[in-house]
């Protein structure tokens, strides 16, 4: 384990901060490549941006999904006609099919073709003064209430309505919409603070928003722009910092920033850019994937995606201008990932090397490195207390139908710790799995399929018993509603388990809610609003870390 002390704040200027513009490479000039425009160029980054650069990267180096340079696809002898193929009718390996689910049209798939056949042009970068001109209190702490105005809010929902920008805040209990906040665009999570009064987003975009859950009507109290791309934001947990920081995983600029807790005042912002794990090479975008608050220290685990290192990152000093990082060898493409039951082990997605990696924040070093299926995506993972195999820890797969089920209790059940204690098979072929979860109170285990080829698996949801493993039933979304069934989140309570159907941006969707005992579906949450709905957190499950 290495460590690196980051004092005053502000290092790795030169890798943080330039020019805001889009900028084409020079080499664009380069013989043989289709000719592009400079607005071609400008509208084309933007696609990619928004649609691409998660899984192939900003540099189109690859991660998630393979690299995208002209020379690899030039190699593989993959030319425009073939390039448009695979933009519209996407892969069995977890590539949407954009031009199938109409997101993106036949013009769009041929511009974005030429594109790939060009060298990437130079990403924009954001200086400290465009973070701190961006940040934006509606609310100041002063004036928020001093008491929830609502006894159900620990139930409440936060409902990313994706594609439009915004989240949904639905009361658990009552099924009645609050509020609808403007946040980033593409939220991909949402985080609570410890005590569970604030919720955090993170959009694609790097702006971070918190809401404040005891408000009469739930609602945004201030943001912040603080990169181009982020995946990742979470908060201070461990006792005396309870909602003190939060933390923002950036993709583009590579960077974690950290903030004020109650107000997102920007404090601090370190580049995360190091060197592979295993070649020792530089890798300048080596992003933040997934982040969680430890309970034994005031740490923050950040996952180092590319370089395939677990940064422990110490917020004791940050009131001093000190940050303290200690860096864990793992495994590289660092995604998603979730508790063990016990809240000591740390377990996360190296997608791209099928393994699952393990870190005991008590100890604060590497457990374990599992393998596992291909293309693991956890989510959070789910936790089952088994009667045979003790805790074990669960993940779907991208790849693959199966769900490996991981034993995480290295004192009283030796035998099956650190190893895929049991292999459950979903039905029909191929992957698509990106959500499973179950919670304490049910006897369920519940799977999406929202990638899989088959839109029949795509509008399906399983449901296994947790203890048998066995396949109890197949839920289906309504013929009358558009879009694949995707992410499954319990109520508070874990008598209810919700559904999104992830339909396009023009078309209004729904929120399936099933009885978790009946498995019967007793409401459909409709509207206009209602628009590519995907990720649902719930206030009390999110703020106690329980899948």
């Amino acid at each position: 384990m290495r460590a690196r002390k980051l004092a005053g704040g502000l290092i790795s200027a030169a890798l943080l901060t330039g020019t805001v513009a889009l900028t084409v490479n020079t080499a664009l000039a380069e013989e043989g490549a289709p000719p592009l425009t400079k607005e071609e160029m400008k509208k084309a980054s933007k696609i990619y941006f928004d649609r691409c650069a998660g899984c192939h990267g900003m540099l189109r180096k690859g991660a998630t999904g393979p690299a995208l340079t002209p020379e690899r696809l030039k190699k593989r002898g993959l030319n425009i006609e073939a390039i448009k193929a695979f933009i519209y009718n996407g892969t069995p390996g977890g590539m949407p099919d954009w031009g199938k689910q109409g997101v993106l049209t036949k013009d769009e798939i041929d511009l974005m073709a030429r594109f790939l056949l060009n060298p990437p042009p130079n990403p924009p970068l954001l200086s400290w003064e465009q973070i701190k001109e961006s940040w934006k209190v509606y609310v100041p702490v002063e004036k928020r209430p001093k008491k929830a105005a609502n006894p159900n809010w620990q139930n409440f929902f936060g409902v990313i309505l994706r594609d439009v920008g915004k989240v949904a805040i639905i009361d658990g209990t009552t099924k009645k919409l609050l509020n609808i906040v403007d946040t980033g665009f593409a939220v991909h999570i949402l985080r609570t603070s410890a005590s569970g009064r604030y919720m955090y987003s993170i959009g694609r975009d790097g702006k971070a928003t918190v809401i404040d859950m005891w408000m009469k009507k739930p609602d945004k109290v201030a943001e912040i722009k603080v990169c181009y791309d982020a995946r990742s934001i979470d908060t201070s947990k461990y006792h005396g910092y309870e909602d003190k920081y939060a933390v923002v995983g950036c993709y583009w600029p590579p960077s974690f920033v950290i903030l004020d807790g109650k107000n997102l005042k920007p404090i601090t912002r370190h580049a995360t850019s190091d060197y592979y794990y295993d070649t020792k090479d530089f890798v300048r975008e080596a992003r933040v994937a997934s982040i969680v608050a430890s309970h034994y220290d005031p740490l923050w685990i950040l996952n180092i995606k590319e370089a395939g290192q677990v940064w422990l990152v110490d917020y004791e000093n940050v009131d001093k201008g000190t940050v303290s990082v200690d860096m864990i060898d793992a495994e590289r493409y660092l995604h998603d990932g979730g508790w063990d039951l016990s809240k000591r082990y740390f377990l996360v997605a190296a997608n791209m090397r099928n393994k699952i990696v393990v870190v005991d924040t008590k100890e604060k070093k590497l457990a374990a490195i599992v393998e596992v299926g291909t293309k693991p995506h956890p989510g959070r993972g789910a936790n089952i207390d088994h009667p045979k195999y003790g805790p074990i820890w669960c993940t779907g797969h991208i790849g693959e139908k199966r769900i490996a089920c991981i034993g995480t209790d290295p004192k009283k059940h030796k035998k099956y710790a650190w190893k895929v204690a049991k292999w459950i098979e979903m039905p029909g072929e191929g992957g698509g799995n990106l959500f499973i979860k179950t919670h304490p109170n049910s006897k369920y285990l519940i799977a999406d399929r929202p990638l899989n080829p088959d839109k029949n698996l795509q509008r399906s949801i399983f449901v296994f018993d947790k203890y048998s493993f066995k396949l109890v039933k197949t839920l289906k979304v309504p013929d009358d509603i558009p879009g694949r069934a995707v992410h499954p989140e319990f109520n508070k309570g874990g008598s209810e388990f919700w559904i999104s159907v992830w339909a396009r941006k023009d078309q209004p969707s729904a929120i399936l809610v099933y009885d978790a005992n009946t498995l019967k579906l007793k409401k459909v949450i409709k509207g206009d609003w209602v628009r590519t709905p995907t990720g649902k957190f719930n206030v009390y499950n999110t703020m106690k870390d329980i899948y």
